[in-house]
Formats: structure tokens, C-alpha cells, sequence
């Protein structure tokens, strides 16, 4: 194959080229201009931020002809060589698949040999916290002491892994996560010198998602390039990276500061239709209410925010949340977040945590609200007065208000908080209900579901996935939802009843009024209606003629006889 991937061809030859860790390359550089460099190194950090690329030049740099020098010249034939891998005496190994004691048992016979070609052996292990405990004790006294022609470099993820007695042998640095801005920088020296067009957005979304690693951004440029036509654009970085664009996050968002559920509903069902991952959509939207935050709190760190590109749609949104909202938003999410790794229904917990954000919303706008002018303020106090004068009126005429009286009706104020099925409606419709009915009912629900979503109906769909029929008498139907706010919703929205009403009128011929009622509430119903009917046919049960426990034949009458047993 002809072609390379562009962290191949890209990858640093100098110091000057490892981006992001200057705290490091510096380091280096000075200790080879002083000729201090020392017997173990261990390069430690996230993936795809250069310790095995910095390995490399360090092993360049110390055998250069020109040394010393605080870059490799890349001219020399040392250079050139150890760049080609055609120099023996600079060795890497990779300890992912060479963990054994006989591989390290290997370098320390080995290692006594002066180099054939340049004057240092340099030996480059990858992924060192790969090494069984034996392999390390066996390294352990070569690592020590090693002869004055040998240097040691190891490179690792997961520094915690190794032993304490390996670090303490090494000099030790730590690469840090490339910042984005530095990503882009180098991101588009690159497409410049390939000649290829891309859209300044494009590249820093890439280098958002790549998480801090250059060779994960490059990957994904890479991607993107080869998805692209003549040009890579947002939409190709959306699609390789699998983020949400930044303005669905600000219509969505928009869409819960003004307690809009329909809409916000709404925009989550098309974007879920398209393919997103409702995992990946989540972090984005907290990382997108993390960036709103901080740039409320500190606007000129703008190298900090992580999913945001500071644009005019995002600056006049964050100008209307209250840093309050924006806090029980983050908490509302991330609880959201873990409970949906632990569920085979992430859309369900999401969809319930659009619904509770708006609400939320709604909450701390009234609670933000900024302080009335001094026209509103004598307009209550007018009220007040009023009030007052009305409560003087009614002790007048000998009406009791006392805190006794009071009480009830705040109890009774309280208890109505909550959807509450209409429970005498339900009853008068299990009075007249039939198992004919509710398993006629039940043989088209599914048409009716097919029907909505072939309609592109799918908001309205969505309401019934945990939803089924459970009593049906010739003009009315009960619908049990599994949730008590997917059943408020259902309820509160007439087009939904209107839709349901006319799909089935389609399919059975009849108009049918719906009631919805939440499971929990529908067991004690259905229970108490059955009790009821109980004691109310106790009084026909008279010695000879006593006939079938009124329950039973209440109960095989909704359910059908193959459904039930029936015990003493």
C-alpha cells in the first residue's frame, strides 16, 4: 500500500514537533546541551501524546554525529538510520506481546554488548506495565546499573501498574493532555502542507473529540478526509466523530429554558432517529452546560471549554440561565447519566429527564426572577390591604378562619400534587366491560402503533411504548402506563387522544373515549373495584341458591377464565 495514515507520516522527527509538552521537550533539550542525560527514563501519559515519538528523537538526539545538540540534525547517517530502524543498537520492544522473563532475561545477557554502530544502545519499552513480576525483577539490577553505553526508555498508560522500585530507578515525566487550540494548530499545519481544504469548526470539533490525544485526532482528520468530497465540512465531523452539533444543543436547550416539553421532546426524537447514541448525546450535553458555566464564571478562558465553540446563539443563551439553573441542570443530568448504565431503556430515561428539565426550568426562572419595579410593588401592597380588609368582613359576620378549620384544606391541597386517575370513570367503565372487547381492543393495538409510525408519528408512538390496554366496554378504554409522567403527558396533550381516537376508529369501526391511569394507581383501583363488587353481592349468596363468588366472576369476566386460578 502506497498510502500512509497521516499520524505515520506526520509523526515528530524533532522535539520542536511533540506539541503540547514543552515542559518536557525543554527539560530534554537542556540535559542534552549539558550532556546530562541519564541511564532510565520513564515517559508516562494518555495515549497519543507523544512518549514514544519523544523515545525516538531522544535516541537521535544523544547519538547524532553533531552532539551535542538539543535537536537531531535528521541529516546525519546515524540519524537517518535509527529514523529507518535500520541500526540495530536502538531497540524497541513492545511489552504488551514480549512480557515473559526470557524476553528480559534476553536484553540483560545482551546488554554487557558495546553498540556496533553509534555510541549509545538505547532500548525503548512500550507499554512496560505489560511485564510480569518476573520480568520486572529480572530487569531490576540491569535497570540499576546499567553500563555506561546503554539508556533505558519506558513508556507507559498506566504508571500505577509498575513497581515502585522500577520508578524509583528512572527519571520520571509525565505527558499531559494536548489542549484542543494546540490540536487545531497542528492540525492545520498539516492540511496545509497536504493542500487540503477544511473548515476551521470542523477541525476543532475533531480535536474535541479526540480527548487530548494528537494520534486519535489525526486518525479522526483522517477520517474525515476520506469521508469529505472536496472539502471537509461540520457535517463530516459530525458524522466521523458522532457528536451533536452545537446547534441542536442550543435549540435543545433553548427549548428548556422556555418550558417548551412538546418541543424538547420533539428535538430528541429526530435526533435519536437519526442514529445518535443516547449515551454519547448526554456527556455532550453536560460537557455543554459545564462549558455554559464556566464561561459565565471566567469568559476569557476560553481554552478551557471543552464541547463549546463560542459563537453569538451560545453567548445570548448563557446570558439567560442563572448559574443556580445551570448547577441543578449538571445534577439532574449526571444522575441521569449513571442510571442509564444500568438499563436496557437509556431513551426512557432520557425522555423523563427532558420532561423533569423543563419543570426544572420552570422552578428556577420563577425562583431567579429579577426584583419587582416599585408599580408592582404598590399594587401588591394594594392587594394586600384588600385582603385584609375582605378577612375583617368575614370575622364581622361570624364565619371562623381559624388555624384548625385551615388545616384540612391545606391537607387536602397538598394530596393533589401528582397525576391522579379518574378513578370513578375507570369504575363505571369496569362495570360495563367485556373481555370481548379488551381482546378486540388488544388484536389491533399493534396495527395502530404501525399506523402512527408509518404517519411519522413517532412522538405520539413513543407515549404508548410502555403502555397497553387493560379494560375496554363498547364505547371507552383503559390504557395502563407503565409511568405516571408518561401518562400525564399523554393525557395533557390533545392531539395525542384525538390521534389514538382516530387510528383505532380506522381499524374497529367505533369511537372510543380514553382514560389513562399510572400502574401503580391502576392495581389499587382494579383491587378495590373488585372488593367492592364482592361485598355487594353478598347478600345474594342465600343458602341453596348461592351463586359464583361475585369477585371471581368479576374477575373472569375482565381477564377470561385461562388467566385465572382460582383458591381458597
Amino acid at each position: 500500500m502506497n498510502y500512509q495514515a497521516l499520524y505515520r507520516v506526520w509523526r515528530p522527527q524533532q522535539f520542536i514537533d511533540v506539541v503540547g509538552q514543552e515542559h518536557i521537550t525543554k527539560t530534554l533539550q537542556n540535559a542534552l546541551l549539558q550532556q546530562k542525560t541519564t541511564h532510565a527514563y520513564l515517559f508516562s501519559g494518555p495515549r497519543g501524546t507523544g512518549k514514544t515519538s519523544a523515545a525516538k528523537i531522544l535516541a537521535k538526539a544523544v547519538n547524532c554525529e553533531r552532539a551535542p545538540i538539543s535537536e537531531p540534525c535528521n541529516e546525519c547517517a546515524a540519524c537517518k538510520g535509527i529514523t529507518d530502524g535500520s541500526i540495530p543498537d536502538v531497540i524497541e520492544i513492545d511489552a504488551a506481546s514480549n512480557n515473559g522473563v526470557e524476553e528480559i532475561r534476553d536484553i540483560r545477557d545482551k546488554v554487557k554488548y558495546a553498540p556496533s554502530s553509534v555510541p549509545y544502545k538505547v532500548y525503548i519499552i512500550d507499554e512496560v506495565h505489560m511485564l510480569s513480576i518476573g520480568a520486572f525483577n529480572a530487569l531490576l539490577k540491569t535497570l540499576e546499573e546499567p553500563p555506561k553505553h546503554v539508556i533505558f526508555i519506558l513508556a507507559t498508560t498506566e504508571p500505577h501498574k509498575i513497581p515502585l522500585t522500577i520508578i524509583s530507578r528512572c527519571q520520571r515525566f509525565d505527558f499531559r493532555r494536548i489542549t484542543a487550540q494546540s490540536i487545531v494548530k497542528r492540525m492545520r499545519l498539516i492540511i496545509d502542507e497536504s493542500g487540503i481544504s477544511c473548515d476551521d469548526k470542523a477541525l476543532q470539533m475533531i480535536a474535541r473529540a479526540a480527548d487530548g490525544g494528537m494520534r486519535d485526532a489525526l486518525s479522526l482528520l483522517d477520517q474525515a478526509i476520506s469521508y469529505s468530497q472536496d472539502s471537509v465540512t461540520v457535517e463530516d465531523a459530525l458524522t466521523v466523530t458522532g457528536a451533536v452539533s452545537q446547534g441542536f444543543l442550543n435549540e435543545l436547550a433553548k427549548a428548556i429554558y422556555e418550558k417548551d416539553t412538546v418541543k424538547g421532546l420533539q428535538s430528541l426524537d429526530e435526533l435519536l432517529f437519526s442514529g445518535k447514541d443516547p449515551s454519547r448525546f448526554i456527556e455532550d450535553f453536560i460537557f455543554f452546560y459545564r462549558d455554559m458555566l464556566l464561561y459565565k464564571t471566567a469568559p476569557n478562558l476560553e481554552e478551557s471549554l471543552e464541547r463549546v465553540m463560542l459563537d453569538d446563539e451560545f453567548r445570548d443563551l448563557a446570558d439567560l440561565y442563572g448559574q443556580e439553573q445551570i448547577y441543578e441542570l449538571i445534577s439532574l443530568l449526571n444522575k441521569t447519566q449513571q442510571d442509564m448504565r444500568w438499563t436496557n431503556h437509556p431513551r426512557i430515561f432520557l425522555e423523563v429527564a427532558i420532561v423533569k428539565l423543563c419543570q426544572m426550568a420552570v422552578t428556577s426562572n420563577e425562583a431567579s426572577a429579577g426584583a419587582p419595579s416599585s408599580s408592582e410593588i404598590q399594587g401588591l401592597i394594594s392587594k394586600i390591604n384588600n385582603l385584609e380588609e375582605e378577612l375583617a368582613r368575614i370575622r364581622q359576620s361570624g364565619v371562623s378562619s381559624s388555624p384548625e378549620e385551615a388545616a384540612p384544606q391545606k391537607k387536602v391541597r397538598s394530596n393533589r400534587k401528582g397525576f391522579q386517575a379518574p378513578t370513578g370513570k375507570i369504575n363505571e367503565i369496569l362495570k360495563a366491560a367485556t373481555k370481548q372487547e379488551l381482546q378486540n381492543i388488544k388484536s389491533n393495538w399493534g396495527n395502530m402503533l404501525g399506523q402512527l409510525v408509518k404517519n411519522q408519528m413517532r412522538s405520539q408512538a413513543a407515549l404508548l411504548n410502555e403502555a397497553e390496554p387493560v379494560a375496554a366496554s363498547t364505547d371507552s378504554i383503559v390504557i395502563k402506563f407503565k409511568y405516571e409522567i408518561h401518562c400525564q403527558m399523554a393525557l395533557d396533550n390533545v392531539k395525542f387522544i384525538e390521534t389514538i381516537t382516530s387510528s383505532l376508529q380506522q381499524l374497529l369501526g367505533r369511537r372510543y373515549k380514553l382514560v389513562g391511569v399510572p400502574e401503580e394507581q391502576w392495581l389499587k383501583i382494579r383491587e378495590e373495584f373488585l372488593n367492592s363488587s364482592h361485598h355487594s353481592g353478598a347478600g345474594e349468596e342465600d343458602g341453596e341458591n348461592q351463586v359464583e363468588d361475585p369477585i371471581v366472576a368479576e374477575a373472569k369476566k375482565l381477564f377470561g377464565e385461562e388467566l385465572l386460578e382460582v383458591k381458597d
